[in-house]
């Protein structure tokens, strides 16, 4: 599978490029590229799971005879599971032995995936998705463990360059599934996915520390409600939060209902066609390294004010549709640029403000995305039956504008961090 083939490259040069450091290396020095890259592929592949389902809506709806009003399902369900997963696994990591969680976290997505792959009723595959969106927080255990390793000056910039690997996995997941949804159908892609999900674990159970000592000491409960202390305890997580939900709520507001028109007349395009709309949106990985230097220099702020705005205006030709593809195309360049700007910006905020609750922290804003994510599925989907595409239109730029009048009105509650 052409999956496997891209992930085993990636994972071998990430390899190579770690060379012969030591478990104690990894875990004690300060991140180096080679980690770095790794940490990035291991991110890329565990989120594709999430969006692989993204173009085949309309293949999956005919499948199982689910309407084009509730196939938004399939998407909110995953998320559903991934928010369960931020909440439910993602604090263990300030708790337990990291390469043990991250592995058996890969190890059983790979179950996860083959479960979705050979579901026969509509039932078994959102049940599935659940399952698949639970296990894909690993990404958000790697994203802290990367933070932890990070020099603090250079903090922001690991964090954007972990981050880029996410969002190239999530361009490689929409392009990649509909490709081998027409080539093999729409199953082969998580049967390649769990393939690939195994490839990447052996290698992460190579090269993660096999000791890691960890501050917290507390039991789970406690572990767990003090997810919700935290947000009483730190303003720049409340604040920053709602802002992950909004934008997250933007971003699956226009890309979750995307492939209905596009898959209709008059464009009538393929499933491979619909997932090189991903490809348009690599800038973000631009807007995720760019983002995590600017945090380093004090300037977070300045790089959201400038993001949302950016993710507002991205809505204009985006309702030109049906008189250009290409208005769509620069829609989904400006947003996920703008997408990724701000939510690398509200990371290295967080992060820096407990450092021996880093899982915790990033399992509390990352519930919030979460809730955005699937909210904006299903709406965005009622909202296209009944209003179609300017519809959709309407309510993404809705969203976004409260998301930039929200960060206007509060920016002051959340001043730069001193480093």
């Amino acid at each position: 599978m052409q999956i496997e083939g891209g992930a085993g490259a990636a994972v071998g040069k990430a390899v190579k490029d770690v060379g012969g450091a030591t478990s104690a290396t990894i875990e004690t020095g300060a991140l180096s590229r080679g980690v770095a890259l790794l940490f990035a592929v291991a991110c890329g592949l565990a989120v594709a799971n999430v969006y692989y389902a993204q173009p085949l809506l309309d293949t999956m709806a005919d499948e199982f005879g689910m309407s084009r009003a509730t196939v938004g399902l399939v998407i909110s369900v995953t998320q559903v599971g991934y928010g369960l997963g931020l909440l439910l696994l993602v604090p263990l990591g300030d708790l337990l032995n990291r390469r043990r969680l991250i592995v058996g976290q890969s190890l059983l997505s790979v179950l996860a995936l083959l479960i979705v792959a050979v579901a026969p009723t509509s039932a078994l595959l959102l049940a599935g998705m659940v399952a698949v969106g639970l296990l894909a927080v690993v990404t958000q255990t790697l994203v802290a463990y990367a933070a932890t390793l990070a020099h603090p000056c250079q903090r922001g910039s690991a964090v954007g360059t972990v981050t880029s690997g996410i969002i190239i996995g999530i361009l490689l997941a929409r392009t990649i599934s509909g490709t081998l949804s027409d080539l093999f159908g729409w199953r082969s892609v998580y049967l390649a996915s769990a393939g690939a999900t195994l490839a990447v674990a052996t290698v992460l159970a190579r090269l993660l520390p096999r000791q890691d000592v960890h501050g917290a000491s507390m039991s789970y409960p406690e572990l767990i409600g003090s997810v919700f202390t935290l947000f009483v305890e730190e303003p720049v997580l409340r604040i920053r939060a709602v802002l992950a939900l909004l934008i997250f709520a933007t971003m699956t507001v226009l890309w979750t209902p995307m492939v209905l028109p596009l898959s209709a007349p008059p464009f009538s395009l393929s499933h491979t066609q619909v997932g090189l709309f991903g490809l348009a949106g690599a800038m973000g990985a631009v807007g995720a390294t760019s983002a995590g230097r600017l945090a380093d220099r004090g300037k977070a702020q300045w790089a959201t004010g400038l993001a949302l705005s950016i993710m507002l205006v991205s809505w204009l030709p985006a309702a030109l549709l049906y008189h250009s593809l290409w208005g769509l195309i620069v829609c989904v360049i400006a947003m996920d640029f703008a997408l990724q700007s701000v939510h690398v910006a509200n990371q290295s905020l967080i992060l820096r403000t407990r450092p021996e609750a880093r899982s915790r922290l990033t399992a509390g804003y990352m519930i919030f995305y979460s809730i955005g994510s699937a909210t904006g599925s299903v709406v965005s989907t009622l909202v296209f039956a009944q209003a179609g595409w300017i519809g959709v239109c309407a309510l993404g730029g809705a969203i976004s504008a409260i998301a930039l009048l929200f960060w206007f009105f509060t920016r002051h509650l959340t001043p730069e961090l001193a480093r």
